[in-house]
């Protein structure tokens, strides 16, 4: 399996190339079928389009066939965020203060590894959090070991899609 700090390397100067910012790298997968699946998004807007998505492809399908870092066959898989979000960099938490989230933790923490409520923002290298079950709490974000928005209506308007042009033209079969 692929070095994920070394495909990081590799690819990160190639998205903030064409003006997107890397949000996630993930390989998974197993015997012959692997996926290395890229999230990025456009800082002004924190989404993708369907042409972003083209266009970090076919640079990223160029830059890994040249520098074939993963010995495995894989489908590359470039794609948004979305709007329930991993949250991935700790100025992400500060970005979605205010919005609901779902933290696990590779240790525990104020007697818990999951935690599910609110993002407050970050103070220093720690995550500011108001947990439904345990209250406020301070989760250091070198423990984290995965943390994800949750679909609210909240998120929903804050996530406005980039445009809906078309949207009114689609037409269904009768």
């Amino acid at each position: 399996m692929a070095d994920i700090a070394a495909l990081t390397a590799l690819i990160e100067p190639e998205v903030q190339a064409l003006g997107f910012d890397l949000v996630r790298i993930k390989l998974f997968g197993s015997g012959d079928d692997y996926t290395l699946q890229i999230m990025a998004e456009n800082p002004r807007t924190k989404q993708l389009v369907i042409e972003d998505c083209a266009t970090i492809s076919r640079r990223l399908s160029d830059v890994l066939d040249e520098a074939d870092p993963i010995e495995e066959a894989y489908r590359l898989e470039v794609s948004s965020p979305g709007i329930d979000r991993p949250l991935t960099r700790l100025h992400d938490f500060q970005e979605w203060a205010g919005h609901e989230a779902k933290i696990s933790a590779s240790e525990i923490v104020s007697g818990r590894k999951s935690f599910r409520g609110v993002v407050n923002g970050v103070d220093g290298d720690e995550i500011l959090f108001t947990d439904a079950k345990s209250g406020d709490v301070r989760i250091p974000f070198a423990l984290v070991d995965e943390a994800k928005l949750l679909l609210t209506d909240a998120l929903i308007a804050a996530s406005m899609p980039l445009s809906s042009d078309g949207a009114d033209e689609f037409e269904t079969e009768e």
